[in-house]
């Protein structure tokens, strides 16, 4: 009977899936629904298996830290296996489960640094937290706070004088003196001050547009002027000014006007205080998170203070007779009996009816995922039926409870024993769980699509033969320049063990060219090219000359670069006609393969300069394509000479003597 009652704070398995783990909640109400059913609002835990790869990295990374400052003993492979299973993971984060999902009990505790792991091995339905997972910011924060010790948190205590010792430090510096009450001044002279304070703190608020908005009557400013912040300014005021009552009512009422003092009750709207109240009920007394999510605006000094003043008002006591009311109304405990209906995943005898999941039809002879054996008393099928994996009913009980296997498998990087599996221990977390049977086909591709790398392929030494033996057939530069062209490689193959037994007689000649490093080559480059950091405003150059004034056509959309006829002939971006080599516009297109811009590499941009588009006119078309080839060589450009200054005709005078102009 008690096992089955269910109270407020418990921590319960709950059932969403026949085949996946139980959810492991903790029960925050009990709430009777209109239809007289029972939904429970609980706090969800998070295991290992619902977070991502990196905050798995990161509680691998805190766990380690855990056991070198606790000294925990060591623990074999399979029990650190087991004990990722135990930990769960703390959040805020609440849901309305319906009661009969309930599945039993379970104890989940915050891990002590006195704790011992392998206990909680020993015990059945035990788990541990030490970190707090933020399902909406995805980051994982640790629970308990640390104590901090040190000169910047604890004050230093010096020695204790002697009787006859004098204390030589200064007071002054040491703290400072608000008020001293052996002062001149009688208590009723006080009260009568402060009595005048009150009644300029009033007058303020009167004066004060604000503060007429907010409290529109005499008696709730009165009410305000009255609180703490009044009486403190009034009592520093009589310390500043030595007790002299003269001159404190001249600090109260300046020539500016009267003094006016608000405490953090007044600076809070109605619409701050609500919004306060609401945060406090969602978060409690965490303070950062109510100013990081609901009051930015405010200092975390502000929100503490207005909350302990807020304490002392008439709205904080109703807030806690209604709380107190909404609990005595709500349920306390309820009972769910024992759930005996049987699993579909359970593998039926041929006699009996056969369950759902495609249990009926196992091969016989196959044994547990997790424990290997092949006896049990019921077994149940695990993962999808074209894979025909079972677990014993041990296995199947760990699993539901913990969400795992008690040994690791392949799906988890483990090496089993047969010739049914290799070695998976270099896959990565997204590519198991690509192949895990409860991923869906489209799930498996996206995960696999997020580790993309960058992947090199590096040819045998008979490939590299292969390329000098059939030159003619493999035609190496031309497949460079077109690599979204497919290679009839069985062809090549056929053709190179031809040709290679022929080849191997006569020694094959390898002309080694010394090529200069990819460093000096961009160096080279970048000096020949200057790159400009600011292009210049107005209408962007265009790629083709002839583009100038004609509009983008649908090809250029497409991403493919488009050639325009003038006077009938085809021109290139440079201008001049094809070659017969060359491909013009209206040929057919073998469509190239797009590559997105998150898998392309970082470009190295060179801008041409002036000089360098001058240097391209003198070169021959088949110049230019040699360099495009062949970036590393130096070109060699044949300037043709200057043309030579004609000269200047020296006209014969028509005399020879001096001209003179007379008056």
């Amino acid at each position: 009977m008690a096992a089955n009652m269910y109270r407020v704070g418990d921590y319960v398995y709950f059932e969403n899936s026949s085949s996946n783990p139980y959810l492991i909640r903790r029960i925050e109400e009990l709430n009777k629904t209109a239809n007289g059913n029972v939904e429970a609002k609980v706090v969800c835990l998070f295991r290992r298996r619902d977070i991502s790869a990196n905050l798995n990295t990161l509680a691998d990374s805190n766990a380690r830290d855990f056991e070198e400052e606790s000294k925990q003993p060591s623990t074999s492979e399979p029990q650190k296996h087991q004990l990722k299973h135990r930990e769960l993971f703390l959040s805020r984060q609440f849901e309305s489960l319906p009661a009969t999902h309930i599945r039993g009990k379970c104890n989940v505790t915050l891990l002590n640094e006195t704790d011992v792991l392998t206990g909680y091995l020993e015990r059945e339905d035990c788990f541990f937290y030490s970190l707090v997972f933020d399902p909406v910011q995805k980051t994982l924060l640790a629970d308990q706070g640390e104590i901090r010790v040190g000169s910047k948190y604890q004050a230093e205590i010096p020695d204790k004088l002697a009787e006859v010792e004098l204390d030589s430090r200064v007071q002054e510096k040491l703290e400072t003196k608000v008020w001293d009450p052996d002062n001149q001044l009688k208590d009723p002279q006080i009260d009568q001050f402060l009595v005048v304070a009150r009644a300029v703190g009033t007058f303020a608020r009167a004066l004060d547009c604000s503060s007429s908005i907010r409290q529109p009557s005499l008696h709730m400013s009165a009410a305000a002027a009255s609180r703490d912040i009044t009486l403190f300014h009034a009592m520093d005021t009589l310390q500043k000014n030595g007790y002299d009552l003269a001159k404190a009512m001249s600090t109260l009422v300046p020539q500016g006007g009267p003094v006016l003092c608000r405490d953090e009750m007044e600076e809070w709207s109605a619409s701050e205080a609500m919004l306060f109240e609401e945060a406090l009920e969602k978060y409690g007394k965490d303070f950062n998170d109510i100013r990081q999510d609901f009051l930015p605006w405010k200092s975390l000094a502000s929100v503490v203070q207005f909350y302990y003043m807020w304490k002392t008002t008439d709205r904080y006591i109703q807030q806690k007779r209604l709380k107190a009311a909404e609990a005595d109304s709500k349920l306390k405990q309820v009972y769910i009996p024992t759930y005996t209906k049987p699993n579909p995943n359970q593998i039926m005898a041929p006699g009996n009816k056969p369950g759902i999941n495609g249990a009926t039809g196992y091969q016989k002879g196959l044994s547990c995922e997790s424990c290997h054996t092949a006896q049990s008393q019921q077994w149940y099928a695990w993962g999808p039926p074209n894979m025909q994996c079972r677990l014993c009913a041990s296995c199947w009980i760990y699993w539901k409870k913990y969400g795992g296997l008690k040994t690791p498998t392949q799906l988890e990087g483990a090496t089993r024993t047969g010739s049914d599996a290799a070695p998976r221990g270099h896959m990565t977390r997204q590519e198991v769980q690509g192949m895990s049977p409860f991923t869906s086909s489209a799930g498996r591709a996206k995960l696999l699509a997020k580790n993309r790398q960058t992947f090199i392929l590096q040819t045998t030494k008979l490939t590299r033969i292969a390329r000098r033996v059939c030159q003619d057939i493999l035609q190496s530069r031309r497949a460079a320049r077109r690599p979204y062209a497919s290679i009839n490689s069985n062809a090549v193959k056929a053709e190179c063990m031809i040709r290679l037994p022929k080849a191997a007689k006569s020694a094959m000649k390898n002309r080694t060219i010394p090529r200069p490093s990819l460093i000096n080559i961009v160096k080279e480059l970048a000096i020949q090219a200057p790159l400009k950091l600011k292009a210049p405003r107005g209408a962007p150059t265009p790629i083709n000359r002839n583009q100038v004034n004609q509009p983008r056509s649908a090809s250029a959309l497409l991403g493919k670069r488009p050639f325009d006829n003038a006077g009938g002939h085809s021109f290139s971006t440079n201008g001049r006609p094809f070659a017969s080599g060359m491909r013009a516009a209206n040929q057919s297109v073998i469509k190239r393969q797009k590559v997105s811009q998150g898998d392309a590499p970082n470009p190295v941009v060179f801008v041409a300069t002036k000089d360098t588009r001058a240097l391209r006119k003198h070169l021959t078309q088949a110049e230019m394509r040699r360099a495009a080839r062949k970036p590393h060589l130096p070109v060699r450009v044949k300037l043709p000479a200057p043309p030579r200054p004609l000269p200047v005709p020296i006209l014969p005078s028509s005399t020879s003597e001096p001209i003179v102009l007379e008056d």
